[in-house]
């Protein structure tokens, strides 16, 4: 089999089943695991999976830049907002997280709720300059990718705030490497938010379901639930149930 047909049934199979395991697919097709380690190396270097120990995950179209990920998915980030937006009582505090969806439960949040919002993101912060809401800017040095202050200065001043509430923003969900995003810095910012508040709602808009980043966030299991308008029947979704996540649904899947 040539290396560009290989490389079309590893893609295929991430699709079917969410992750290769190198030793059995090399069984499979008769071929050593070397070549399909060299496989999975190229298709990492592509974007195009997510080298793991034994094997590799689909990876996450929410890597690309932030202006290209404001048109991924537009109306699933819309119904995953709105359901966002609907756990936050009047009076709460709540850490908004930066990104494309996080943009998107300011247009879905009342102008007129009175609640305090913490957020690290600028462009969250000026959505906000016409809302009841009392804003708190987070600063530090400005990750571009995802308009976001990090570093050790905002890291230092995200373990000053308290929160009800924490809106987090990863670009996988997978049932076995869990919450992930794609900077190593990123990932710490916002492993300090989620400590920072009593409960960790994860924006999920139905592209990241099933898949993976470099870099670890939070576990599954320290989150209070995982806002998504997924289709309830997925295999990703279906794993991520049986192994005890609270699915938390949006519009059309929603419960």
């Amino acid at each position: 089999m040539l290396a560009a047909a290989r490389k079309d049934l590893l893609l295929e199979r991430l699709r079917r089943d969410g992750r290769i395991v190198a030793k059995e697919i090399a069984i499979e097709l008769g071929l050593s695991e070397d070549s399909i380690r060299r496989d999975l190396r190229e298709l990492d270097a592509a974007g195009l999976a997510v080298r793991v120990y034994g094997g590799a995950l689909p990876a996450s179209p929410a890597v690309a830049d932030y202006a290209s990920r404001t048109e991924v998915a537009p109306e699933s980030k819309r119904l995953v907002a709105a359901a966002a937006v609907a756990l936050i009582e009047p009076g709460a505090t709540v850490i908004i997280d930066g990104g494309t969806t996080a943009l998107a439960m300011v247009d879905a949040l009342p102008t007129t709720l009175e609640c305090t919002v913490i957020t690290h993101s600028p462009t969250v912060a000026a959505g906000l300059l016409h809302h009841a809401a009392e804003v708190f800017l987070i600063g530090g040095r400005l990750f571009k990718h995802s308009a976001v202050a990090c570093g050790a200065a905002a890291v230092e001043a995200a373990g000053l705030v308290s929160a009800d509430l924490f809106f987090l923003g990863v670009t996988g969900v997978h049932p076995t490497a869990g919450l992930t995003t794609g900077d190593a810095e990123e990932a710490a910012m916002k492993r300090t938010l989620a400590s920072r508040a009593a409960e960790t709602y994860v924006l999920a808009s139905a592209e990241k379901i099933g898949t993976a980043s470099r870099y670890a966030v939070v576990p599954l299991d320290a989150v209070a639930g995982v806002i998504t308008d997924g289709d309830r029947g997925g295999q990703a979704l279906g794993e991520l149930a049986a192994a005890g996540v609270p699915l938390i649904g949006a519009g059309v899947h929603g419960r």
